[in-house]
């Protein structure tokens, strides 16, 4: 069971992860940056997101311990 709830947690916030960076790079590519720029702003809004969840959980298991 707590297998199941980790996998879903993963798969969730990939997406989230996934749809940020879409959104940061459409957002970039209307405000008139290149692709190169667009692209590199989609990364760091993913690895931003990725991040921030990795901390967020290691807080709470911290809380938890």
């Amino acid at each position: 069971m707590n297998v199941v709830v980790v996998l879903l947690a993963t798969a969730l916030v990939i997406v989230v992860a996934l749809l940020a960076a879409a959104g940061a790079g459409k957002l970039a590519r209307l405000d008139g940056a290149t692709c190169p720029a667009a692209l590199t702003r989609a990364a760091v809004t993913f690895a931003a997101v990725i991040t921030l969840t990795a901390t967020v959980a290691g807080v709470y298991a911290t809380l938890l311990t």
